[in-house]
C-alpha cells in the first residue's frame, strides 16, 4: 500500500500525485496507441465511438458531476456540433477551421441555455434543457438548407496535413489526440479557481456566494465549457457514422448523456470513461449474450431493453458512486487486505443546526 507523506497544499493539485500513477498512465496510454493493430475491425470501431462518448461525458461532467446542474439537452449540443462540421467540411473548409465554428456556435448556445439556469435548478432546469433538445429536434428537421432534413449530410472524411482519416484506424488517432488534449484541459480547470468555483456551487450555492463567488458567472461559464467539450463530441461523431441525419440526435441521446455521467461515477474524470465503457458496449454484449439463451427467450421483443434497464437500475441502486466507485472499492480491498472493513465507505449522515429543525 502507497503512503503519501504532503509536505504542501500544492501537492493537493498536482496532476500527477506518485510516480506509479504516471507509469500506470503511461502504459495505459502506449497500451490504447497499438490497439488499432491488434483489434478486430468491429471492436476498433466501438473504442472509437467510446472515445466519442467520453468526449461529451467530460463535458458533462463538468455540468453536472462537478457544477450540479442537470442537463436532459445535451443531445442538442452534440447536434449542432455534428451538423456545423459537416456543413463546413463539405464546402472545403479545414477540420480545425471547421472545428473553430462547432466551438464557437456551441458556446454561444451553451451561454443562451445558461440564462434559465440562473434562475432554476434541480428537476426544473433539467425540463427546460429537455425542452430545448425538443426544440433544435425539431430546427434541425425543418432546416433543410443546413442539415438537408431528414434525408441527412453525408460528410467527408477529417483531411490534416494532407493526411485523410477515412478508415478506423486512422480515425482512432485523431479521436485519441482530441479526447487526450480536452482531458487534460479538464483536469487543469479543476485545478483552477474556476474549477474550485465549479465545485463550491455545487456543494452550497449559498456557501459559495458568502465566499465572494459569482453563482450566474460561473454556472453561465459551466455552461459554456459543457457545451464546447460536446460540441467537439458532435464533431468527431459526424466523421466517425460519415452520414447524419436529425434522427441520430434524439432526446433518449441525452438521456444516456445523463446515465453515462451518473453509471460511470459522478465527479471523477475516471468516471468519464467507465460510463462511456458501459454505454457503448453494453448493447453489443447482450446481443452476445443472446446466443447462450433459450430460442424463445432470446427472440423476444424487446429483451436488450429489459436487460439494458435492470443493468442501470442496479447499478444505481447498488453503488451510489458509480462504476468507479466499484472499482475503487475493489482497488482499496486488495491494498489494505486484511484490514479492509465493510463499512468504510459507507457515508456518514452530516446536519447543520439550522437542518436539525425541519
Amino acid at each position: 500500500m502507497r503512503f503519501l507523506f504532503k509536505t504542501s497544499y500544492l501537492q493537493d493539485i498536482r496532476l500527477i500525485q506518485h510516480s506509479g500513477q504516471l507509469l500506470w498512465i503511461g502504459l495505459l496510454v502506449a497500451g490504447l496507441l497499438i490497439s488499432p493493430a491488434l483489434l478486430p475491425e468491429f471492436w476498433l470501431a466501438q473504442l472509437n465511438l467510446i472515445l466519442v462518448y467520453a468526449m461529451v461525458g467530460l463535458g458533462m461532467m463538468i455540468l453536472l458531476g462537478y457544477t450540479g446542474q442537470l442537463s436532459l439537452g445535451h443531445a442538442a449540443f452534440f447536434g449542432l456540433g455534428a451538423f456545423v462540421q459537416a456543413y463546413f467540411v463539405n464546402r472545403g473548409w479545414p477540420f480545425f477551421g471547421a472545428l473553430s465554428l462547432v466551438i464557437v456556435a456551441n458556446i454561444s448556445l451553451g451561454a443562451l441555455i445558461a440564462l434559465p439556469a440562473l434562475r432554476i435548478k434541480g428537476i426544473f432546469l433539467g425540463i427546460a434543457t429537455l425542452a430545448l433538445g425538443l426544440i433544435v429536434e425539431e430546427v434541425f428537421v425543418k432546416w433543410e438548407s443546413f442539415t438537408n432534413g431528414t434525408s441527412g449530410l453525408n460528410v467527408k472524411p477529417a483531411e490534416l496535413f494532407g493526411l485523410i482519416f477515412n478508415s478506423q484506424q486512422r480515425f482512432f488517432y485523431l479521436a485519441f489526440g482530441l479526447v487526450l488534449v480536452c482531458t487534460w484541459m479538464t483536469l487543469n480547470l479543476l485545478r483552477s479557481p474556476t474549477g474550485r468555483a465549479l465545485i463550491a456551487i455545487r456543494d452550497s450555492e449559498i456557501s459559495a456566494q458568502s465566499m465572494g463567488i459569482q453563482a450566474g458567472k460561473t454556472k453561465i461559464t459551466a455552461f459554456m465549457i459543457s457545451a464546447a467539450f460536446t460540441g467537439i463530441g458532435g464533431a468527431l461523431y459526424a466523421h466517425y457514422l460519415r452520414h447524419i441525419s436529425p434522427e441520430n440526435f434524439t432526446l433518449l441521446l441525452s438521456l444516456d448523456f445523463a446515465l453515462m455521467v451518473i453509471i460511470g461515477g459522478l465527479a471523477s474524470i475516471h468516471g468519464v470513461f467507465f460510463g462511456a465503457l458501459f454505454i457503448v458496449l453494453m448493447p453489443p454484449l447482450i446481443a452476445i449474450g443472446k446466443d447462450f439463451l433459450p430460442a424463445g427467450m432470446a427472440n423476444t421483443a424487446g429483451l436488450q431493453n429489459v436487460v439494458y434497464g435492470l443493468i442501470l437500475i442496479m447499478v444505481v441502486l447498488f453503488e451510489p458512486r458509480g462504476l468507479y466507485g466499484r472499482w475503487l472499492k475493489i482497488r482499496t480491498y486488495f491494498q489494505i487486505f486484511p484490514f479492509y472493513r465493510r463499512g468504510m465507505f459507507r457515508r456518514q449522515k452530516a446536519f447543520q443546526k439550522s437542518e436539525r429543525l425541519h
